[in-house]
């Protein structure tokens, strides 16, 4: 092969290799996630967004925005005001629980269906897809899942994402769950948390891809969306980390944007994506 054309093919071959599903921060559809905590500080000039306009993250490419409910019993106050604000922004429209262990994984999921469909209502998002999704906690355990997605399959007929806090303690946990259990937590797509080929924790070791720690829980077969980019705290400061190396390349921050970022790449394309949206959202 000439030499020139090698240089660059191979970049392209390390962007899209194996362990990571095809997909690429240029390629892929890009879906954020938000919670109390954002808008983080401005770190930069850029653009810059609030729970009340999103519209700079349109604008620099996201196609849909997850937004925080609550966090066990405790509401997030500007779930709301990011539902509309997305909403106005044409990007599909996502809800996450986090699932803390101080209530009842089925009452949670009662408490989730219930503030998604009020805020629904309230903010005139009738006929919307509103993705719905499951955080569960480091500590959680496989009957945890199996109640919460069951139950919110019970209320809504939808299947809702599972995205872990990634540990060691969940992991070994997930894998020894009953053939039983794991049959229902593997209707739940996965939406994996990896920040660098360290894992999420020390302890993986080596250099892990998503295929890889997917692999760990010994329940899907692969994963839908990548979480690739988040923070770290500080000294009161939010830092950027994100997956890039040679093998899987992203930026310090999302576009132009002034804020450090929780980021997404989809496992698909822009069809892809709206598809899965319409099988695991809610709808008025």
């Amino acid at each position: 092969m000439n030499k020139s054309l090698l240089l660059l093919v191979v970049p392209l071959l390390w962007q899209c290799g194996g362990g990571f599903g095809g997909t690429s921060v240029s390629d892929s559809p890009a879906v954020l996630n938000v919670s109390g905590w954002d808008p983080k500080e401005v770190q930069r000039g850029g653009d810059r967004y609030s729970q009340h306009d999103v519209s700079a993250m349109r604008q620099n490419g996201a196609q849909g925005l997850i937004a925080r409910s609550a966090k066990g019993p405790l509401l997030d106050d500007k779930f709301s005001d990011f539902m509309a604000s997305a909403n106005r922004a044409d990007l599909l429209l996502g809800a996450y629980h986090f699932v803390t262990l101080e209530q009842p994984a089925k009452l949670q999921a009662e408490n989730f269906v219930s503030r998604v469909r009020s805020v629904a209502r309230a903010r005139g998002l009738s006929g919307k897809k509103i993705l719905l999704v499951g955080d569960f906690d480091t500590k959680s355990s496989p009957d945890r899942l199996v109640d919460f997605i069951t139950r919110v399959e019970q209320l809504t007929g939808v299947t809702p994402v599972t995205y872990l806090e990634n540990s060691a303690a969940l992991r070994s946990s997930l894998n020894n769950a009953s053939p039983a259990q794991k049959r229902i937590i593997r209707r739940s797509p996965y939406w994996i948390a990896l920040y660098s080929p360290a894992g999420t924790e020390r302890s993986m070791g080596g250099d892990l891809t998503p295929d890889g720690l997917t692999e760990q829980y010994g329940i899907w077969n692969e994963w839908a969306m990548w979480q690739y980019g988040g923070v770290n705290w500080e000294n009161g400061r939010s830092q950027p980390k994100h997956y890039n190396t040679r093998s899987w390349r992203s930026p310090r921050y999302f576009g132009n944007m002034a804020h450090p970022m929780e980021r997404n790449v989809f496992r698909g394309n822009q069809g892809d994506l709206v598809a899965f949206w319409n099988r695991h959202g809610l709808s008025l």
